[in-house]
């Protein structure tokens, strides 16, 4: 999943590449923040992925096939419904992406033309959250990598393409990223219809069961909470660096995906600690439970440590391929290292994440976030004053080691209740 993970910020870094060859500043920042509007609203929607890779994995623990199968039905229901509606309200999407930025007139229209083609892919995208989430709940990493290799490689070679060869720009990125998504969607339910023709019929009733949906919604509910205030946080970070001019707003665009290739790798680990986490749980094995806990952190704190040296060692050239805008590549050089130490900052966030969405422990996540996102508002609005652009990475790294340590604060107390509550195996 560290393999299948790495192909998404490849994405992020093409087409920041592809729109950084126009050698303009505002296109550049007009991606980012068309970025921030498409993602505030889409990782609002991650509880459809985690959420069914927990009930999944806890079920695998179980042994239930059918309720297995069930889970991935009622968050496909989910996604196709929530799909629409996401696609129809696309123009306030970009118009709330637009106030929000409070950017200059080029940057605006850009978001604009980003916001507005990539929602016509929203019901694939949210289904291919379902089908991920189901395939990750049973641990079949490899199937995982097929799915998001070929999602994001048909994202990457259109992004190309459509973006540079014909000239389309910011649209072509855009367009690109449909294309992925639709590829995607038909190749995971291609695989998955013919798994479950196999299997014993699943009754309708079994899908719709109000109790199962009801647990499925609560927990989706706590999820959506708490990524809409991750989503919160890095789109304030975004808006705080349009206040420092277009130049520094692009440097940190491009600095952003640095951080989202660590986190995307350490993410491996994180997926990892959901589906082994909540298969213990639901067979009630606490040695297991430890053991991943234990192993999915020392391995994420090694991969941590590493990102942080590769980003500091060659960063620089990362940054001349990205962008021709001499004051962007300035700028963006001289804040590398604070972009570059995220990983080590945040690596302790991913892990308790982890481990917490796979036992289901979504209200103690929900809660943890939000003090997070309180912690980082009162930084925005005192280190940015006094530090500038230093300031504003200061918060961000404040923001992500207070999310690690507030989780694992929690994590004995909260496993001590779920195995020694009853009759655990052993």
């Amino acid at each position: 999943m560290t393999l299948a993970y790495l192909t998404t910020p490849l994405i992020g870094v093409v087409g920041t590449a592809v729109v950084g060859q126009f050698g303009d500043a505002a296109l550049l920042g007009g991606l980012a923040a068309g970025a921030v509007a498409f993602d505030v609203v889409f990782t609002s929607f991650n509880f459809l992925r985690a959420g069914t890779t927990a009930l999944v994995a806890q079920a695998v623990g179980r042994d239930d096939d059918a309720e297995q199968q069930a889970v991935f039905w009622r968050a496909t229901v989910i996604a196709v419904v929530a799909g629409l509606l996401l696609m129809l309200a696309a123009p306030l999407t970009s118009l709330a992406g637009q106030w929000f930025m409070s950017a200059e007139p080029r940057v605006s229209e850009t978001l604009d033309a980003y916001v507005r083609i990539r929602m016509l892919g929203a019901p694939f995208a949210l289904v291919n959250y379902a089908v991920l989430g189901y395939v990750l709940g049973r641990g079949e990493g490899g199937f995982g990598l097929l799915l998001q290799a070929t999602l994001n490689g048909v994202n990457i070679v259109l992004s190309i393409l459509l973006g540079l060869e014909l000239g389309w720009g910011v649209e072509g990125v855009a367009w690109a990223a449909v294309g992925g998504e639709v590829a995607g969607t038909f190749l995971g339910l291609a695989v998955l219809m013919r798994r479950f023709g196999r299997q014993p019929p699943l009754a309708r009733a079994g899908i719709f069961d109000g109790k199962a949906f009801r647990r499925l919604f609560v927990l989706n509910r706590d999820i959506m909470i708490r990524s809409f205030a991750l989503l919160a946080a890095f789109a304030l970070f975004t808006r705080q660096g349009v206040q420092f001019g277009t130049a520094t707003l692009a440097a940190n665009a491009v600095l952003m995906n640095f951080f989202l290739v660590a986190s995307f790798f350490l993410d491996g680990f994180a997926t990892a600690a959901e589906q082994l986490a909540g298969r213990a749980i639901g067979a009630r094995y606490e040695a297991a439970f430890r053991k991943a806990v234990r192993l999915c952190s020392v391995w994420g704190f090694a991969m941590a440590g590493v990102m942080a040296l590769v980003l500091l060692a060659f960063g620089g050239s990362f940054v001349a391929m990205i962008s021709t805008a001499e004051d962007v590549r300035a700028v963006a050089m001289a804040f590398l290292p604070w972009a570059a130490f995220t990983a080590l900052s945040g690596v302790l966030a991913f892990q308790m994440d982890g481990v917490f969405i796979g036992a289901a422990w979504s209200r103690d996540m929900r809660n943890m976030m939000l003090l997070s996102l309180l912690v980082f508002v009162a930084a925005l609005a005192t280190l940015p004053v006094a530090f500038g652009n230093a300031g504003l990475w200061m918060s961000l790294h404040l923001f992500l080691i207070a999310r690690g340590l507030s989780l694992l604060a929690l994590l004995r107390p909260r496993a001590r209740t779920a195995f020694h509550s009853g009759a655990a195996v052993h």
